[in-house]
């Protein structure tokens, strides 16, 4: 079985059973609902005791189960650009204030990436008057930039220069 083939399932049986995407990340757990629900579309792998708990809820096999717990090679079905409204809202975010958001990055912290695997991210919702807001957040860890054959007394690390 391909992985493809194991989320087309899973969602089946979502679809079947009426399940919400918080029963299942509860149901599951050990892990922000983000990566839960990521991980049952295919973009994370599970921890061992994840996949089993996945495994009991979804009543799956041991070779499904055990391609859970395996690393994905993630975002290889995602066209580029993106085609869903709401996930290129997301890409034209980051294509008209990306820039601006590097050099702000930048300027406090240096030469470097925020790191989306050392990352926390986290949803949620804001009332408000004219309409309900989508609050995300995001936190990643600083990697500065190595610079590579440096001697001496030559900075190695992007970090901030004082």
């Amino acid at each position: 079985m391909k992985r493809a083939d194991l989320t087309e399932k899973l969602l089946d049986i979502k679809r079947e059973k009426g399940w919400t995407w918080k029963y299942i990340c509860e149901a599951i757990g050990g892990m922000s609902p983000i990566l839960v629900t990521g991980a049952v579309l295919g973009q994370h792998k599970m921890t061992k005791p994840m996949a089993a708990k996945a495994a009991e809820l979804f009543g799956l096999t041991k070779a499904e189960a055990a391609l859970l717990n395996e690393v994905p090679m993630r975002g290889a079905y995602a066209p580029m650009p993106p085609t869903d409204p709401l996930i290129y809202r997301f890409y034209e975010l980051i294509l008209v204030n990306g820039p601006a958001i590097k050099l702000l990055i930048e300027e406090e912290f240096g030469d470097g990436i925020m790191s989306a695997i050392d990352f926390d991210m986290d949803i949620t919702r804001k009332a408000d008057p004219k309409g309900d807001r989508v609050q995300i957040g995001m936190t990643g860890k600083f990697l500065p930039f190595k610079y590579y054959g440096a001697k001496g007394n030559e900075m190695q690390l992007g970090f901030k220069e004082e």
